[in-house]
């Protein structure tokens, strides 16, 4: 959307508004005067204070800086830490509410985007606390060279870190081990890794629990400045009281100045270095670093409406791409005819060759690799394809590649409905639609949600044979013909900002600038493109061009026959 430019509204202007709706994924919509503007974490219906901080040609960014009236919708967060903590955004809602804004904002990214298709439902995670089986807590202070922190970034801040002993998105047992180990570190003097200074030993906590046994395996990053002792680390871990068992602990060195979990090396400092978890009567190891869905739960509501958007898989070729560990490949193996998983990270593919011999079975193969690279090897046609990409999506370029698998079904399993809006955009110039959609709420108390779509290949729904003879002779077509009747038809070619430009400056002697050009297509009526970059910003207030450069603009605009 085009927004003309009005001088009073400038950055760092301080304004009052309602928030008339709040788009995905917290994007608060307020009307100034007939101007959009974005307020990122306000709430539909509540009336804020904010600062103008970005303002571009097409989008107006505000910062939140007080909420004057709460929304009608809210209710007192449940949490401690909500609004300070970054991690959640959503729990002054009650769950219903959450479920409806959800849907709600999927719909309009629908519309927003050109497609049309209805939404079944919305399922909600079977627990709404508690859900989580994997959190990566970070260490730091609250402000700064304040105390040790240890819990998730504050809510804008890349740097200062919340002490979290209550964050109710975890398990209870996670609180008791955070807080114990946090008091370890800061008893000890231990220092955080400064992420500008590069200096300092502790960096993260991850943790993880299996929701069925109750397992939890403990793993503490840190960088190589100083030295852990383990043996006193594990005891004072292990003496804790906690509902579940710690089956392991790890020491894993990071020395990368990427603000990541990765390792350089992982020591196991007790125990395993894996847990399994259980799915559907089938058992799934999991280790450090393999991606697994984070609500066990709701991860059974997914794999259940996935199934069903499958529908029958009996002696069939299955392709699970960006599988993970396998969970969606191994729930689909039972009775297909075989199920091919990719996935780029090694270490989930050796553990999904495991989970498939551990559950007995033998029609799965797993491959490590890229998707666009690994899908130029696989040369069978399956009969389904199941795409579970990244946050971000698929590649471009390997989404043409499954595109030309020609499948007449797929599923496409999406974490981030942006995401999903922009693959399915190709998808449909490919000839698939959207045949089914459901919502599964993964992650309650935030703004995430998944979504699952079925697509299918439109087929027409009759055919006409038609024969053509082309040559001399009668009732044949003249090649001659057809070449001259495609010339006629043939479009003409886009007539471009620098072309204008070019035949101008050789012809007059003199520069346009191309707002110049917009402003003279404007007046005449002409289309402008949408395309965010085609006319460039100038660089002082704004100017109209003279008489003489109108003249010459429409003097070129006439010699492409634009006009």
């Amino acid at each position: 959307m085009y927004i003309e430019r009005d001088y009073f509204m400038k950055k760092g202007d301080i304004f009052e508004g309602k928030v008339i709706r709040t788009e995905f994924p917290n994007k608060g919509i307020i009307d100034i005067e007939g101007q959009k503007v974005i307020v990122k974490n306000a709430l539909e219906g509540q009336v804020v204070r904010f600062s103008i901080n970005k303002k571009k040609r097409d989008k107006i960014e505000g910062r939140l800086l007080e909420v004057i009236e709460p929304s009608p919708i809210e209710q007192p967060a449940a949490c401690k830490h909500f609004g300070i903590c970054g991690g959640c955004r959503y729990q002054n809602l009650s769950y219903e509410q959450q479920l409806d804004l959800k849907k709600r904002q999927v719909e309009e990214l629908i519309e927003k985007n050109g497609l049309s298709f209805a939404i079944e439902n919305i399922y909600g995670s079977p627990i709404t606390e508690g859900y989580r089986n994997k959190m990566e807590f970070t260490f730091g202070d609250e402000e700064k060279d304040g105390p040790l922190a240890l819990g998730m970034h504050k809510k804008n801040s890349f740097y200062d870190i919340v002490t979290l002993d209550d964050c109710r998105i975890v398990d209870p047992d996670f609180n008791v081990l955070l807080q114990a180990i946090l008091k370890y570190f800061k008893e000890k003097g231990e220092t955080y890794f400064h992420k500008i200074r590069h200096e300092g030993f502790l960096r993260h906590l991850v943790m993880r629990r299996s929701v069925k046994t109750g397992d939890i395996l403990i793993n503490l990053v840190t960088t190589t400045q100083s030295r852990l002792d383990e043996s006193e680390f594990v005891n004072m871990i292990l003496s804790q009281k906690i509902d579940g068992k710690v089956v392991g602990i790890l020491h894993t060195l990071n020395d990368n100045l990427a603000d990541v979990v990765q390792s350089d090396e992982t020591k196991t400092l007790y125990g395993q270095d894996y847990f399994y978890e259980y799915l559907y009567n089938m058992r799934f190891k999991i280790s450090p670093f393999s991606f697994f869905q984070t609500n066990t739960l709701g991860a059974e509501v997914l794999y259940d409406q996935v199934r069903e958007y499958v529908g029958e898989t009996k002696d069939k070729l299955v392709y699970d791409l960006y599988t993970g560990t396998g969970t969606i490949a191994q729930m689909l193996a039972p009775v297909a005819s075989k199920v091919v998983g990719v996935e780029i990270v090694e270490e989930a593919v050796e553990a999904a060759k495991k989970n498939a011999v551990d559950n007995h079975l033998d029609n799965c193969e797993f491959i490590a690799g890229d998707v666009l690279k690994v899908v130029d090897n696989l040369t069978q046609k399956p009969d389904i394809l199941v795409l579970d990409p990244p946050r971000d999506g698929i590649h471009p370029k390997a989404l043409r590649k499954i595109i030309n698998f020609n499948v007449d079904e797929m599923v496409y399993v999406s974490c981030k409905p942006t995401s999903l809006m922009r693959d399915l955009l190709v998808f449909k110039e490919a000839g698939y639609e959207v045949k089914r959609c459901c919502l599964v709420d993964m992650f309650p108390g935030t703004v995430h949600v998944e979504s699952i779509v079925l697509l299918s290949h439109k087929s027409p729904d009759s055919h006409i044979d038609v024969k053509v003879e082309f040559g001399e002779g009668e009732e044949k077509v003249p090649l001659d013909k057809i070449a001259e009747r495609a010339k006629q038809y043939q479009p003409a070619p886009r007539v471009t900002y620098k072309m204008i430009q070019e035949y101008i400056e050789e012809k007059y002697g003199f520069k346009v600038h191309t707002a110049y050009i917009a402003e003279v297509k404007r007046n005449l009526g002409l289309p402008m493109y949408d395309a965010p970059n085609m006319v460039e910003e100038l660089k002082q207030p704004r100017r109209h061009p003279t008489a003489e450069k109108v003249e010459a603009i429409k003097d070129a605009l006439k010699h492409f026959g634009v006009i």
